[in-house]
C-alpha cells in the first residue's frame, strides 16, 4: 500500500523541537503535524523527542505523554486504548492504524505521524468526520421491520444466520480503510467508501431486517457503491483485521441477483 507522504511542494515546513529530559538513555524522536487554523499559518512538522523508558509501549502513550508532560497544545483524539472506539485512528509511519494499538517499537527510526489522509482538518491530528458521517447515516444502520416484533421475546437468528454478521459488527467506525482508499480520495463527495460499505452489507446480511430491497435500491447508483477497484487497501490497513473489499463484492452479487 502506497506510504502517506508529504508532497515535494507541500507547505508544511519544519517545526519546533522538543529534547528529551536530561539523562534519558533510550529515545526516540516523534514527529508530528501541526496545524492550528486560529493561528493562520502554515502546517508544520513538531519533532519531540521522547524517553521511552518513561513511557508506555503504544504510539498513543507517547502522544498521552508529549501532551502530558511537554506540550499541552498537542490536539488528537482518544478515548478507549484498547481498540475499541476507533478515536485514535491516524496516519503512522506511512499506514493508517489506531495509535493505541500500535507498538513504538514496530517503527524504525523516527516515528512520523499525520492525520487520516484527505481528510479536512479540524486541529493537528483531528480530521473533520462531518461528511462520512452524514454518509454513515445515509445507509440507515438500525433495523428496519415491517412485520410486528415479538412483545415477549427477542428476535431471534439461528446460529447460521448470525454467523453472516461476524467480520461486520466488529468494524468500530475508525475510518481507516476509507481514508486509504483512492477511489474515496477521488470520489469521497459521492461513493460510499469501504467502512460505510461494510455497515451497509452488516444490515444486509442481517436475517431480522425485512428492508433488504430497499437497501440494495438505495446502493445502485454508478457512484454510492461501484467506484470500488478491488485495490484492496481497505483490507490492508484495518487494524481489527477486517474485509470491507469482501463486503463490497458481495453487495455487488447480490445486485447481479436481483436483475
Amino acid at each position: 500500500m502506497a506510504e502517506f507522504t508529504l508532497p515535494a511542494n507541500s507547505k508544511v515546513g519544519p517545526g519546533k523541537s522538543f529534547p528529551a529530559p536530561a539523562g534519558a538513555k533510550r529515545t526516540r524522536d516523534f514527529k508530528i503535524y501541526r496545524w492550528d487554523p486560529d493561528t493562520g499559518q502554515n502546517p508544520r512538522l513538531d519533532t519531540y523527542s521522547v524517553d521511552l523508558d518513561a513511557c508506555g509501549p503504544m504510539v498513543l502513550d507517547a502522544l498521552i505523554k508529549i501532551k502530558n508532560e511537554v506540550d499541552t497544545t498537542l490536539t488528537f483524539r482518544r478515548s478507549c486504548r484498547e481498540g475499541i472506539c476507533g478515536s485514535c485512528a491516524m496516519n503512522i509511519d506511512g499506514t493508517n492504524t489506531l495509535a493505541c494499538l500500535k507498538p513504538i517499537d514496530d517503527v524504525s527510526g523516527s516515528v512520523r505521524i499525520y492525520p487520516l489522509p484527505h481528510m479536512p482538518v479540524v486541529k493537528d491530528l483531528v480530521p473533520d468526520l462531518t461528511h462520512i458521517y452524514a454518509q454513515y447515516r445515509s445507509i440507515k444502520p438500525w433495523l428496519q421491520t415491517v412485520s410486528p416484533l415479538p412483545p415477549d421475546r427477542e428476535q431471534a437468528q439461528s446460529v447460521p444466520e448470525r454467523e453472516k454478521l461476524d467480520g461486520l459488527w466488529e468494524c468500530i467506525l475508525c475510518f481507516c480503510c476509507s481514508t486509504a482508499c483512492p477511489s474515496y480520495w477521488w470520489n469521497g463527495d459521492r461513493y460510499l467508501g469501504p467502512a460505510i460499505l461494510l455497515q451497509a452489507y452488516r444490515w444486509i446480511a442481517d436475517s431480522r431486517d425485512e428492508n433488504t430491497g430497499e437497501r440494495l435500491d438505495d446502493l445502485e447508483d454508478p457512484f454510492r457503491l461501484y467506484r470500488c477497484h478491488t485495490i484492496m487497501n481497505c483490507t490492508r490497513t484495518c487494524p481489527k483485521g477486517l474485509n470491507p473489499a469482501k463486503a463490497i463484492s458481495e453487495i455487488k452479487q447480490l445486485m447481479v441477483v436481483r436483475r
